[in-house]
């Protein structure tokens, strides 16, 4: 979606708006500079998302003029969690908040990982079956592997795992 500012007020519009802003002025599809001069406005550009923490978002902010001269879209770091009291009167802090959504986000990523873990188990079961094509020595191999996929839970770094964490099949 397209956005122009209004030299005057500064007032930002999207350009479905601005054409309604001007119902009796016949406007072309695109607009080069000629066209915004007659309406006096400036279109606003695209610009990166602010840098974020991981308890972060970035939010739209106005505009703002870029070293150039041209208006581009501004963004600001806004924190996800504050320090509130709610109407009990009972007071939460940042950090508990922090802690609270940390908790749930490694709640999901173990639960992703422990069906990613069942699954390459659920598919590896053949190989310890007593009809299994494999040598002893492959079966032991695969019996390691087993073992290490059961173990990740127990892996300092869990549930954050990196791909270096999860074992190799043999």
């Amino acid at each position: 979606m397209s956005e122009y500012r209004e030299r005057t007020t500064g007032e930002v519009k999207s350009q479905g708006e601005w054409r309604s802003a001007f119902p009796n002025m016949s406007l072309p599809r695109v607009w080069t500079s000629n066209v915004c001069d007659a309406m006096n406005i400036d279109p606003v550009l695209a610009s990166p998302a602010a840098t974020t923490t991981a308890y972060q978002t970035s939010a739209r902010d106005g505009v703002e003029q870029n070293a150039n001269g041209d208006w581009v879209e501004r963004y600001v770091a806004k924190d996800m969690f504050s320090d509130y009291t709610d109407e009990d009167g009972v007071s939460h802090t940042k950090s508990e908040q922090e802690t609270a959504y940390q908790s749930t986000l490694d709640a999901r990523t173990a639960e992703g990982h422990r069906t990613t873990r069942n699954k390459l188990l659920a598919d590896t079961d053949w190989t310890q079956m007593n009809d299994s094509p494999l040598s002893n020595e492959n079966k032991t191999a695969w019996a390691t592997y087993r073992n290490e996929l059961r173990n990740l839970p127990d892996d300092d770094a869990w549930p954050n795992l990196s791909e270096e964490d999860w074992p190799v099949q043999p």
